[in-house]
C-alpha cells in the first residue's frame, strides 16, 4: 500500500535527480573521438545502464540493511568505527571532488546563458567573478541544508521533473510547430501527457518534501 501513497514520490523524485547529466551531453558528443551518432548511442547506453544497475543495487542493499530507519545518507548509518565504510566515506568525498566541476561548469553556464552574456563579454575577470559568486552561495545553503534526502527530493520534484517532463515537452512541441510537421499529433499529445504528468508528480512530491521537515 505504502507504493501508492503520495509519499512514494518522494522517491520518484530523488530517482529523477539520478542522471541528471543532461547538461554535458553537447561536450560529451564533441570530445568523442569518432563522434557519430552510433558511437554516441553505445556511450549514452552503457553509462545509464550502469548507472541504473549501481543506483538499484546501493538503494536495494541500503533498504534491506535499515528498512525505514535508512538515513538520508546511507552512510550515516554505519559506525564510525568500520573500517570499510570509512574508506566508503573516503571513496564518496573523492567522487564528489572531482565530479563536482561537471556540474558546477553546467550551473555556471547556464546561469550566464539565462544572463544573456555574450560569449565575447565573458572574460576571466568575469567568470572567476560568477564563479567564486556561485560557489559561495551553493556552499552557504550547502551547509544549512544538512538532510541529503530533503536536498534530492525537492531538487528532484522541481528542477529533476522539469528538466525530464516538463521542457523536452515543450521544446517538442514548439519545434513541431515552428517546423510546421504534419503527422505528429499523436507524439505532440504524448509529450504533453508526460509534460503535465511530471508537473503533477512534482507538485505532489514538492510538498511532500517540504512537510517531511516538519
Amino acid at each position: 500500500q505504502s507504493v501508492f501513497t503520495p509519499n512514494a514520490l518522494i522517491l520518484v523524485c530523488m530517482l529523477s535527480t539520478a542522471y541528471m547529466a543532461h547538461f554535458n551531453a553537447p561536450k560529451f558528443y564533441l570530445e568523442l573521438k569518432n563522434n557519430t551518432i552510433k558511437r554516441y548511442n553505445a556511450v549514452v547506453s552503457w553509462s545509464f545502464g550502469l548507472s541504473i544497475f549501481l543506483m538499484g543495487f546501493i538503494s536495494m542493499v541500503g533498504f534491506l540493511t535499515f528498512g525505514k530507519s535508512c538515513d538520508g545518507l546511507v552512510l550515516n548509518n554505519y559506525a564510525g568505527s568500520d573500517i570499510w565504510m570509512g574508506f566508503s566515506r573516503v571513496a564518496v568525498a573523492v567522487s564528489l571532488v572531482f565530479s563536482y566541476p561537471l556540474a558546477f561548469t553546467g550551473c555556471r553556464d547556464g546561469f550566464m546563458d539565462l544572463a544573456q552574456i555574450s560569449m565575447e563579454s565573458r572574460t576571466s575577470g568575469l567568470m572567476n567573478l560568477v564563479t567564486i559568486s556561485l560557489l559561495g552561495v551553493i556552499t552557504f545553503m550547502a551547509c544549512s541544508l544538512t538532510d541529503v534526502s530533503f536536498v534530492l527530493a525537492f531538487g528532484g520534484a522541481t528542477l529533476g521533473n522539469l528538466l525530464t517532463y516538463v521542457y523536452p515537452a515543450l521544446m517538442y512541441r514548439a519545434v513541431v510547430r515552428q517546423q510546421g510537421r504534419k503527422g505528429e499529433g499523436f507524439g505532440v499529445a504524448v509529450a504533453t501527457g508526460s509534460g503535465v504528468l511530471g508537473a503533477i508528480m512534482g507538485t505532489i512530491g514538492a510538498a511532500m518534501a517540504l512537510k517531511s521537515l516538519d
